[in-house]
């Protein structure tokens, strides 16, 4: 029997994602090198990341990012 391999794609590089090396969320592959805070590249785990819009964040840039602040619009600082 001959492993041919997976068709997966990583949302983050878009390269094939072998299944030793794949953290799956919500049904998405990256490979674990790849799952990274948009904002500051730090490396993320599957406790401590949140998303909007399928884009990656640490808790603590989330939260700045996001943060409540009375309408619907997001607060991106440059």
């Amino acid at each position: 029997m001959a492993f041919t391999g997976t068709l997966d794609k990583c949302k983050a590089c878009d390269k094939t994602v072998h299944v030793v090396d794949m953290l799956t969320l919500e049904g998405v592959p990256y490979h674990k090198t790849c799952f990274k805070c948009s904002h500051c590249k730090g490396n993320l785990v599957m406790s401590t990341y949140s998303s909007m819009d399928g884009v990656l964040y640490c808790k603590p840039h989330f939260e700045q990012l996001f943060k409540e602040s009375g309408n619907f619009s997001k607060n991106f600082q440059t």
